[in-house]
């Protein structure tokens, strides 16, 4: 079964990327469709008839597809190369891909209030979970990459950093958007 491994791999990682973008773009969704909420009708009701339908799409035709296939192909992975399960940067990989599990149950639970008209979060805190996938995704390539738990530290401090900024730049970007709307 070795003689697939490349073959595996290649499937895992392109249905990791899809699983991604999905996740990069369905707050996107999100955010636009509770700032619809807010315009006067009738565009209130075409832009959230359109974003329900843009999300239920993108959900479960790219999103939800992938996530099963990324989790298919890894676990086939780990069984043609059992070995990668006693080392500790496997170990923390996986709690990261849990981590990412609970991220994407989380936006499907958001998905599905938004799909019954329940608002409950602003279009500021939906950007702030937006980042939350970005921030998985950087642990975890540079934990694959890198292979070293024990330079962790050093990638905990510039995940911290990179939080910083993007925290940052949401907010700039808030400022500039009540100064002009249309930005």
């Amino acid at each position: 079964m070795l003689e697939y491994y490349p073959y595996i791999k290649s499937l895992h990682l392109i249905f990791v990327i899809t699983w991604f973008a999905g996740l990069f773009y369905i707050p996107r969704l999100f955010i636009y469709h509770i700032e619809a909420n807010d315009k006067p009708s009738p565009e209130k009701e075409i832009l959230i008839k359109q974003f329900k339908l843009m999300t239920k799409r993108l959900w479960f035709i790219i999103t939800w597809p992938s996530a099963i296939l990324a989790i298919f192909f890894a676990i086939i992975l780990l069984i043609i190369l059992p070995s990668w399960l006693q080392q500790p940067w496997m170990h923390l990989k996986l709690g990261f891909v849990v981590l990412l599990i609970i991220y994407h149950l989380k936006s499907h639970q958001i998905y599905a209030q938004l799909q019954n008209d329940v608002i409950k979060w602003t279009s500021t805190k939906m950007r702030f979970w937006n980042e939350g996938s970005t921030m998985i995704l950087f642990s975890i390539i540079f934990l694959v990459i890198i292979k070293d738990t024990v330079n962790w530290i050093y990638g905990v401090i510039g995940l911290f950093l990179l939080a910083i900024l993007l925290m940052l730049g949401i907010r700039l970007y808030k400022r500039i958007r009540d100064k002009n709307p249309e930005a």
